[in-house]
């Protein structure tokens, strides 16, 4: 039956529960593989240095741009009205995305020639030389491949270098003369840095110049500040002058490119002007020679002070309705604009116009057309991303179409108004002299001409001071700078350290899991449902009665604990007691538990007897060091020796007797199922107080469950890092079936260094003062 007796608990079993997670046992297993993690670090910690020493600083170059933003500024071009006519404030969202186009990006790699790299080839670095370049490549014709080319250039002397190639031809050419092969047509020139490269080899490498314009837009870091509006740019390179000088050229570009989208609307402006100044040059030269023909027809030299009354009347009168006009004739040219079904051409002018919101409206468009233009000098119209640019275009079209309609009604009405005054002005005129009246109508004409002349004249050179202004807007807050790197060896040896530990923890706890051995005692009896009886260290020396032997006092006093926890199992039993010690695989060492059991039970004058009943394989007597060709279990069972005959003392203690497998049988099983086993044991059970079984391993052979009804125990051996967990299985079926007498387990072989489960066990206690003293 099953064992439900509570056992003696020792320094050496803790029948507690075990914590989960046992820092200092793990800590215990993975230190006895610290030659592992030494060769480990060393690795990590020598990839770490050489890493440092190899890896390039990373500089880390910055600049800042003010630039107007119109949502921050509404009232820019009326407060600037006077001074600029054709001041455009700028949208800061869109400038952002406009300075990292592929356009500006494309004008610096060009200036820069970054798509041209030279490396020093005669170190192991290959030092980049963007600053000390000996050498300077030209390509004058590109072939068009685009292909990524690479050229090492050997500098042989002061005129000429070597071009190395790879099947080893290596022909001379001169600097400074044009060369072609697979990159087209080019040239090398030399540098004021040449002198200290002769003799040394340059790599030059040649890439396409669209791909390091993408390299450089991915990075570019354009940061902004709304608040401000500051706009941020950086960027991380090798080399920080090259950084300074990409961002310094890329500032500049951005500059140039906005005065030239700026003149671009200035002179549309002008050339609106010039056309109306072409046009009113013959109208007031007209209207002059008409004056002056009319005064020599007549010869008049004056007129009277009512005709001068009636004339500045009718001249303020028609001075108000020509600026009327002007308007109508700007309106009508915005309204044919936004009625076109086309959106090229540049937004006609609002000279004149005085109402603030169509001016406002007109500019927006303007703008809005401008950003379209742009756009489309790089992207195919048919893009998505010109549909929310040409819905903006339409919806400032319709307003302006709204607000035209209500202007023009305005100034339509004022027109009749006028018209009417002048009609009555001229009606008081007719009582003047026809001759006088005739001249006076002659003058007017002149008079609004030479007006409207001067007009455009001066909105002409206001306009023509704009055009050839260079203010955009844009201000450059801080020039590209670079401050030196931090630095950052504790990275990469943090992460050595941390890949040094990590890499053997893994290795090791990886490889526990591809053992699936049993490591621990919760798992035997969470598994099971048996009860670990005892557990019992790993014998590391090279005797194999330990029990006996002089200073092995930890696993010494385990025995004992078994011996005393073997006792509780038979309460009411004092002698002829049955213990059979099985396993389920080889090497488990139920041999060693049953040979020093035997030697444990002799040594309290307690009469034992040990029977060697693996007879595949027996171990009783190799252990105890007896004859292997005495007569054994094997003899007496065919009935071919006595009971006294196969009787031998262990030799270790002279209450403990063996009995020996005897010559290997061909039919151990059948040997073991016969009725002169059972009347053997009940001999012995008369003579002796304990009686301890070695039988094979359980799961190999059948041979402990022929064993099971002459015992009275069973003590299971489950080895630690040794016994598969595939077997706790078997020995739960074993449990459930209660094929085995009271099986209790004994889990053998512990090594705490090794696994991090056991104990620690200090010897102290054992030793006599005096020889801690002289070992100390």
């Amino acid at each position: 039956m099953k064992n439900e007796r509570l056992f003696l608990s020792s320094a050496f079993t803790d029948q507690e529960h075990v914590p989960q997670k046992d820092i200092r046992g793990l800590f215990t297993k993975y230190l006895h593989s610290w030659p592992f993690f030494l060769i480990s670090l060393a690795l990590t910690f020598s990839i770490a240095y050489f890493y440092i020493k190899s890896t390039k600083p990373v500089y880390d170059i910055k600049a800042t741009l003010a630039i107007t933003d119109e949502k921050k500024s509404p009232d820019a071009k009326e407060a600037l009205a006077e001074l600029d006519v054709t001041a455009q404030p700028k949208d800061i969202e869109s400038e952002v995305e406009f300075i990292k186009s592929r356009p500006l990006i494309r004008e610096v790699v060009d200036a820069l020639q970054l798509a041209t790299n030279y490396k020093d080839e005669n170190n192991y670095k290959h030092s980049d030389l963007y600053v000390n370049t000996p050498i300077r490549f030209k390509l004058i014709h590109s072939s068009g491949d685009g292909r990524d080319l690479s050229l090492l250039i050997f500098i042989k002397d002061a005129n000429s270098f070597v071009i190395k190639s790879s099947n080893g031809e290596s022909p001379v050419y001169k600097f400074n003369t044009l060369l072609k092969n697979d990159l087209g047509i080019w040239e090398l020139t030399k540098t004021q840095n040449f002198d200290s490269y002769i003799g040394k080899t340059i790599n030059i490498s040649i890439q396409n110049p669209e791909d390091v314009v993408t390299l450089y837009q991915n990075a570019i870091a354009v940061t902004l500040n709304k608040d401000a509006p500051i706009i941020e740019l950086e960027l991380e390179d090798e080399i920080p002058e090259r950084g300074k000088e990409i961002l310094t050229q890329l500032i500049n570009a951005y500059k140039i490119s906005s005065i030239e989208d700026k003149n671009k609307v200035t002179q549309s402006t002008l050339k609106f002007i010039d056309d109306r100044l072409s046009t009113l040059t013959g109208e007031l030269t007209n209207a002059e020679k008409n004056v002056e023909g009319f005064k020599s027809s007549i010869g008049l030299t004056d007129i009277s002070s009512k005709s001068k009354f009636y004339l500045d009347n009718v001249q303020s009168n028609d001075s108000r309705l020509n600026d009327v006009n002007i308007q109508l004739n700007v309106i009508e040219g915005i309204e044919r604009y936004v009625n076109s079904s086309t959106s090229s051409g540049n937004v006609p002018a609002t000279l004149g116009i005085s109402d603030p919101g169509l001016i406002s409206l007109v500019d927006q468009l303007s703008k809005l057309q401008l950003q379209h233009d742009r756009l489309l000098a790089t992207t195919p119209e048919q893009n998505p991303i010109f549909d929310p640019l040409n819905r903006q275009i339409k919806s400032t079209k319709t307003q302006i179409k709204e607000t035209i309609v209500s202007i023009k009604s305005s100034l339509l009405s004022v027109q009749r108004e006028l018209q009417h005054n002048n009609s009555g002005f001229e009606a008081s005129i007719k009582d003047i002299p026809g001759q006088e009246r005739q001249y006076i109508s002659i003058k007017r004409q002149q008079s609004i001409k030479e007006n409207l002349y001067i007009y455009l004249l001066q909105k002409k050179e206001e306009v023509s001071l704009s055009y050839a202004s260079t203010i955009t807007g844009i201000r450059t807050v801080e020039e590209p700078y670079f401050i030196a790197p931090k630095s950052k060896k504790q990275v990469p040896y943090v992460l050595a350290l941390l890949l040094g530990l990590g890499v053997p923890v893994s290795f090791i706890y990886g490889r526990d899991l591809l053992k699936n051995k049993v490591l621990t005692r919760s798992e035997i009896e969470k598994a099971t449902g048996a009860h670990v009886i005892c557990e019992l260290n790993q014998n590391k020396g090279d005797v194999q009665i330990a029990v006996l032997e002089k200073g092995a006092y930890a696993i010494t006093e385990q025995f004992r604990s078994l011996r005393t926890n073997l006792h509780l199992l038979y309460p009411d039993k004092p002698s002829g007691r049955v213990t059979m010690f099985t396993s389920s695989v080889a090497g488990e060492g139920k041999s060693f538990i049953a040979s020093n059991m035997g030697a444990a039970l002799a040594a309290t004058n307690r009469k034992v007897i040990i029977l060697e009943l693996d007879m595949r394989r027996p171990k009783i007597s190799e252990i105890l060091k007896l004859k292997s060709d005495q007569p054994g279990l094997s003899n007496y069972l065919t009935g071919e020796i006595t009971l006294a005959e196969i009787i031998q003392p262990s030799g270790i203690h002279h209450h403990l007797d063996v009995i020996g497998a005897g010559p290997i049988p061909d039919n151990p099983s059948e040997l073991l199922d016969n009725i002169k086993l059972d009347v053997l044991i009940n001999k012995l059970r008369s003579d002796y107080d304990d009686i301890l079984i070695d039988t094979p391993p359980l799961h190999l052979v059948t041979d402990a469950l022929l064993l099971a009804r002459i015992c009275d125990v069973t003590l299971y051996v489950v080895k630690q890092g040794y016994t598969d967990k595939s077997e706790l299985t078997f020995i739960k079926q074993m449990v459930k079936e209660d094929k085995l007498p009271n099986l209790n387990i004994v889990f053998n072989g512990i090594q705490r260094s090794k696994y991090g489960y056991g104990y620690n066990y200090d010897n102290s206690y054992y030793v006599n003062p005096k020889q801690r003293k002289q070992r100390s």
